[in-house]
């Protein structure tokens, strides 16, 4: 099951409660009841189990980069960003449990309007090119290139340090 977050920060508060709850649904569900009950004075009634659960979000899972590791950098220039938003999901319903990247970050270049970055991490070289050998990535390549202002940009870099704060 997928981990979820509720975060105090966005519901009612008059202290102006930080606090952030992660993990399964029910652990957070139970959690976050003893908290708001504790810290917050509320009663523990279906109204406030009602409300935690609608606050509740899938938890954003942290991105994966080791040594050894490969990212992908594509490059572009786009006037339509909302139709890549498309093709991605057509792209991960089409290449299913075959898909080897962990992950994918897209930027705009705040001093290039219509100027997109994309970094997509892989555990490693081999399986990016399986990645980029399968039909799904084929078609996506093909639409992305169509879409593109220009040919794309692609930079293959493989991971050789890692730093964490």
């Amino acid at each position: 099951m997928a981990r979820m977050t509720v975060d105090c920060r966005t519901m009612p508060s008059d202290s102006n409660c930080t606090l952030t709850i992660a993990g399964e649904p029910e652990e957070v569900l139970r959690a976050a009841v003893a908290h708001a009950v504790d810290v917050h004075g509320h009663t523990d009634d279906e109204e406030l189990r009602d409300g935690i659960r609608g606050a509740m979000t899938p938890a954003a899972e942290p991105l994966e980069v080791a040594e050894g590791g490969f990212v992908q950098v594509i490059e572009f220039d786009a006037d339509d960003i909302g139709r890549f938003a498309e093709l991605e999901a057509e792209w991960l319903e089409g290449i299913g449990d075959a898909r080897t990247a962990g992950w994918s970050v897209m930027t705009v270049d705040r001093d290039r309007p219509g100027r997109y970055v994309q970094f997509v991490g892989f555990p490693d070289y081999e399986a990016a090119m399986r990645n980029s050998k399968h039909p799904a990535t084929q078609r996506i390549a093909e639409q992305l290139t169509a879409l593109a202002k220009g040919e794309p940009t692609f930079r293959n870099l493989d991971v050789t340090r890692v730093m964490a704060p």
